[in-house]
């Protein structure tokens, strides 16, 4: 081989290294930006401060409607047909459908003289376009129909649809904590 193969063939070495390189360069950038991609629709659709905003203004109408012992404002809040879907710890009981979770909260004002308060604490709201969830303490202080103080706090999780630009709950779960060593309900800290 004279030397000027051997320079021909050292430039097509380097040649197809510098390809390479450069390939490899190319590719690692299209993953960068593929990743930064996902990460800024990430951060534009997630937590959105107006749906955030719109679900903690519904939360708030939510405590006030019941504060007032107003069943049709409570009901204002939830998915108004068969599909809500709520797990109560009142009964510990399941419900299908807006109509049977209504009657659930005509049973839960009699049993108090007037309509107990309703705080919500706690509430941290995750959104993405047109679902969102929550997780939250509710506490329920008033007085039942013996007289006796009531001030009972419960964990809520629930999860919205926004149908038609407005959000609703379509999921409720409410629970307490249990000790599985005694079988019985604790207590959930106030808030």
């Amino acid at each position: 081989m004279n030397t000027k193969h051997i320079r021909q063939y050292a430039s097509a070495i380097l040649l197809f290294i510098f390809i390479c390189v450069q390939l490899n360069s190319n590719a690692q950038t299209k993953k960068e930006q593929a990743m930064t991609t996902i990460k800024t629709n990430s951060s534009i659709l997630s937590n959105s401060i107006d749906d955030v905003a719109a679900i903690r203004a519904l939360e708030e109408r939510f405590a006030a409607a019941v504060s007032a012992g107003d069943v049709d404002g409570i009901m204002k809040n939830y998915i108004p047909d068969q599909t809500l879907h709520v797990f109560d710890v009142v009964s510990r009981k399941e419900y299908y459908g807006a109509d049977a979770y209504r009657a659930d909260w005509v049973d839960y004002f009699i049993h108090y003289k007037g309509a107990p308060k309703m705080i919500v604490s706690d509430l941290e709201i995750t959104a993405d376009e047109n679902i969102a969830f929550s997780h939250s303490l509710m506490t329920s202080k008033g007085t039942d129909i013996q007289g006796k103080p009531v001030d009972r706090t419960v964990r809520v999780s629930a999860g919205y649809r926004k149908i038609n630009g407005k959000w609703l709950i379509v999921h409720e779960h409410i629970s307490v904590p249990v000790n599985f060593m005694t079988g019985k309900f604790e207590s959930v800290p106030k808030p």
